[in-house]
């Protein structure tokens, strides 16, 4: 009974008007959602980029303290 139910429903989907349906029904949701995220995306990606300079940064000092320590 379950597997006739999610197969008619699977069957229903693959049709393609009922696609276009769905994507017309869902894409205000969907802008709304990006609208309203869209900043913390833009935070995480500026973090992201500030960490990796921070590493960068300390991989270097890391190598000119190894290289002063051999000469020594």
């Amino acid at each position: 009974m379950k597997d006739s139910l999610v197969q008619q429903c699977l069957e229903i989907l693959k049709k393609e008007d009922i696609k276009n349906e769905l994507k017309i029904l869902f894409k205000p949701v969907m802008d709304i959602i990006l609208y309203e995220i869209n900043p913390y995306i833009y935070v995480t990606l500026i973090l992201v980029f500030c960490i990796f300079i921070m590493i960068l940064a300390i991989l270097i000092l890391l190598i000119l303290v190894l290289r002063n320590y051999s000469k020594i």
